[in-house]
């Protein structure tokens, strides 16, 4: 095992998840930055390095279960564990009245949002346990709801009991340590695909909620 800090982020190549994997690096993590978007990837990789920071790129779909068993498998060969999980990837379902749920559009967000973060977390779990007094998870959560986000909601709130769940369970044992983080309202094009056409003035900044995060979960 080295000593190395590491940091897997899900969710990394842009808004709230670049700015997190940008605050770690800072921080001295090397982050295992995991999205589907290479381009964006490489761009935040790019700001990694000029600010001193060491990154590995995976330019992958955390709904392919073979990817994300290689990429455990990849990191423990490596490095032997990982400090730090902060899953921030979110596929978000199209405005929408309750009734006129897209359906097909529905089936990505329950694989991506619900089923891939139980498969993570089987995948995960054993490398924060590698980690000496144990490593931490942590889901970004959002606690949005009400008209036409019925079934974003919905995906936040399985994703929300998982956490609860491996939360409670892990009170007594603390060989990994569970966590859920709130952002304040961010101008993201996940929010803005929520509530198209909302003042961002008065939004807080993604880097600064990252830094907030890693403060007050005592992460740095």
């Amino acid at each position: 095992m080295t000593d190395q800090k590491i940091a897997l982020v899900t969710g990394a190549s842009r808004g709230f998840g670049a700015a997190v994997a940008e605050e770690l690096a800072r921080r001295g993590y090397h982050v295992v930055a995991v999205a589907r978007t290479s381009g964006a990837l490489e761009e935040l990789d790019d700001r990694i390095q000029a600010a001193g920071g060491h990154a590995t790129l995976a330019p992958m779909d955390i709904t392919v279960d073979d990817a994300m068993r290689t990429l455990c498998r990849g990191i423990y060969d490596r490095w032997g564990h990982v400090d730090l999980w902060v899953h921030s990837a979110i596929q978000t379902p199209p405005f929408s009245p309750a009734e006129q749920i897209d359906l097909k559009f529905w089936t990505k967000a329950v694989a991506a949002n619900v089923e891939a973060l139980g498969v993570l977390a089987n995948f995960i779990s054993p490398l924060l346990r590698a980690t000496p007094g144990g490593g931490h998870a942590v889901l970004v959560d959002d606690l949005a709801e009400g008209p036409f986000l019925g079934a974003y909601a919905a995906c936040k709130a399985a994703q929300r009991a998982i956490f609860a769940a491996w939360a409670a369970e892990q009170a007594r044992l603390q060989d990994v340590h569970v966590h859920r983080f709130v952002p304040a309202p961010m101008p993201t094009n996940h929010r803005n695909r929520l509530f198209p056409g909302e003042d961002i003035s008065g939004l807080a900044q993604p880097r600064d909620e990252a830094a907030r995060m890693v403060t007050e979960l005592g992460l740095g």
